[in-house]
């Protein structure tokens, strides 16, 4: 994506879905970006109606299934959509050499790979919370833990939405993987993700993850570290998903200029 005095056309996936109609509202608000596509699901009975009916106003932009039409004027595509979809949308913005925001969870290895793969032919942001609150809460965590690296306990706990697919959330992942980079740790050799039954006492090296689904919770989440005598907690709590679109439209601005490669919010908050 080359730096432009005009607006940053942008295209939504999941254009009719709460996050994306959100999104559009948010390009819609700017001053420097402008909506150019507006991508749904082929079963979508939005298909062909104007991107910005939902809201009342006008936008130019018809919802489509059609890859090569949703993209054909976009410089960069916001995408929170779902694994499948993103792999999709990935390849028809490679080929193009459209940018991506991404706030999809839930990827397998291999589709990070391929994500990875595909940020050598087009500027990529991934990040499991596009929250700049979140981004800086990361951070805070890796303070926190390199200081409370012996003698406390570490759990990760999170609530969302009766909705959400995949447990833990991405967010919540992302926390334990920031957490055991800095104690030196591989998460998939220290995380505890399910306690039944007799489980035996707790193993200090490890980072243990709790699960809440239920009702319209945005999202929360909690880092605990339980010492002797005292107990620490580093929160986060979205109370709408506001601030996922205005840390996204912060990536999109990011990578105006940017050479192609896989970046993450800390390099568009520089936080690194």
């Amino acid at each position: 994506m080359t730096a432009s005095t005009t607006s940053c056309r942008v295209a939504v996936a999941g254009a009719t879905g709460r996050m994306g109609q959100m999104l559009i509202e948010a390009v819609r608000a700017t001053g420097d970006c402008r909506l150019t596509g507006a991508l749904d699901r082929a079963d979508s009975p939005a298909l062909g109606q104007d991107a910005g009916a939902f809201a009342g106003w006008a936008s130019g932009v018809p919802v489509t299934a059609d890859l090569a039409a949703g993209l054909a004027e976009a410089q960069v595509l916001i995408d929170f959509t779902r694994p499948e979809a993103t792999m999709a949308h990935l390849a028809a913005c490679r080929a193009r050499g459209v940018a991506l925001v991404i706030g999809t969870t839930g990827f397998s290895e291999a589709q990070k790979a391929e994500i990875a793969a595909a940020a050598e032919h087009t500027a990529i942001v991934m990040a499991p919370n596009m929250s700049v609150g979140v981004n800086v809460t990361f951070k805070l965590l890796e303070m926190a833990a390199r200081a409370l690296s012996t003698g406390y306990d570490i759990e990760v706990i999170e609530a969302h939405h009766r909705h959400k697919v995949d447990a833990p959330s991405g967010t919540a992942l992302k926390m334990g993987e920031v957490l055991a980079g800095a104690l030196g740790r591989d998460l998939n050799d220290c995380a505890v993700y399910e306690r039944h039954g007799h489980t035996g006492e707790r193993d200090p090296s490890t980072i243990g993850f709790a699960t809440i689904r239920g009702g319209d919770i945005v999202g929360d989440h909690t880092v605990l570290f339980a010492g002797t005598g005292e107990r620490i907690e580093i929160s986060h709590k979205a109370g709408s998903r506001a601030g996922y679109t205005q840390g996204s439209l912060r990536a999109v601005r990011f990578l105006a200029g940017k050479p192609n490669g896989l970046y993450d919010m800390f390099d568009v908050l520089g936080l690194r």
